[in-house]
């Protein structure tokens, strides 16, 4: 894998680009120090990922990634930020050009992670074809950075209060209106209003506000009319539902995001619904792998990312094994009225829960449609 650090040693420590050297033959890094030797370098050779830092001498991170998006569409683009920034969302210019943001001081491990899981999904979605389509699209869909921060505090302190997470939510208004509407539609109250998100939290749970962030953040785009953007988000939230309910409560919380987010390739102009009869001579990408190659480029974990691609062919996952593409699969078929591959559930060991998936399913669809 061939990756471009852009930036002095004040910004990106030598120990940082000798750790990703150190790897092994495979890796070939390069180190520049300012913005146009980055576009020299990325006019000369191929680049799978570029790493820049918050400041350059000659050009701002922002025009950089443009140039190399211009330049090189198919190039992973990864900005790197200030965590003296805290959980504020990174400039607008900027989250048009980057894929993915990481924190300075940048922990080796934290690194090695991100560049793994960018290889990991090269592998999976190898389609050049797809690459420089997504590349190429100018305004990407940007990353829930709600959705992030939440899960960011929640990782920095697991005792995070129901009144703390309400205060980071509420900190956008119109994300945080949408989530009260949500969590008082009859199928997540249960008939008992809720008034502010403060008892939200406590009532729904972590989550499944979680949940009820990133639909309303994702399903935000101004590219669908509000009636498209409503009916996706019901039926999303819908398949989220059912795919809890089919997987111990372990993954439960995996399944029920990649099924929120198993249609997100819709959103993306140029792609083609896999849902409609393919027409000959369309090459465009199909909807669940360009959905699955923004969410690789948000930093999704890897089995999100896989249920998302191989959910509407469930056999073409690496997994031989019931888990979060399956349960994926079987939630989208049951959401929809589609029909579920019964011979892949007979091969991975779980087509006698079938029926007992089905009457769920039913019992949400109607509370749904209550909703």
């Amino acid at each position: 894998m061939r990756i471009l650090f852009v930036g002095d040693e004040t910004s990106l420590p030598s120990e940082l680009v000798d750790y990703v050297s150190d790897l092994g033959e495979e890796w070939q890094v390069q180190q520049v120090a300012d913005g146009n030797s980055a576009i020299s370098a990325a006019a000369l050779s191929p680049i799978d990922a570029v790493i820049v830092a918050p400041a350059l001498p000659d050009l701002t991170s922002a025009t950089l990634l443009g140039q190399i998006r211009t330049l090189r569409p198919e190039t992973i683009r990864i900005a790197l930020v200030d965590a003296n920034d805290g959980n504020r969302a990174p400039p607008a210019r900027i989250i048009g050009v980057a894929h993915r943001f990481l924190p300075l001081p940048l922990a080796p491990e934290v690194l090695l992670e991100a560049v793994t899981s960018l290889e990991e999904l090269r592998e999976l979605l190898s389609n050049p074809k797809l690459r420089s389509a997504i590349g190429r699209i100018e305004k990407l869909p940007s990353p829930p950075h709600v959705y992030i921060s939440l899960m960011h505090a929640l990782e920095q302190d697991d005792d995070s209060d129901a009144e703390d997470i309400a205060k980071l939510i509420a900190g956008d208004p119109a994300i945080a209106a949408k989530v009260l509407q949500l969590c008082n539609s009859a199928f997540f109250s249960g008939g008992r209003t809720i008034t502010d998100l403060r008892t939200a939290v406590t009532r729904l749970g972590i989550s499944t506000l979680r949940n009820l962030v990133l639909a309303s953040e994702v399903f935000a785009v101004q590219a669908l009319s509000p009636a498209e953007r409503s009916a996706m988000q019901r039926r999303a939230l819908l398949s989220s539902r059912i795919a809890s309910k089919v997987l111990p409560a372990s993954s439960a919380e995996l399944g029920a995001t990649a099924a929120l987010l198993a249609h997100i390739g819709l959103l993306l102009p140029g792609v083609r619904d896999e849902r409609e009869p393919a027409q000959p001579g369309d090459d465009r990408p199909g909807h669940t792998e360009a959905g699955a190659y923004l969410l690789g480029l948000w930093g999704l974990p890897m089995p999100i990312i896989e249920a998302v691609a191989f959910h509407r062919h469930p056999q073409r996952s690496s997994l031989r094994s019931f888990w979060v593409t399956g349960a994926v699969h079987v939630a989208m078929a049951l959401a929809s009225g589609e029909q579920v591959d019964e011979e892949y559930l007979s091969k991975v060991g779980v087509i006698a829960k079938l029926p007992a998936w089905r009457d769920q399913a039913e019992t949400l669809t109607g509370l749904a449609a209550e909703a």
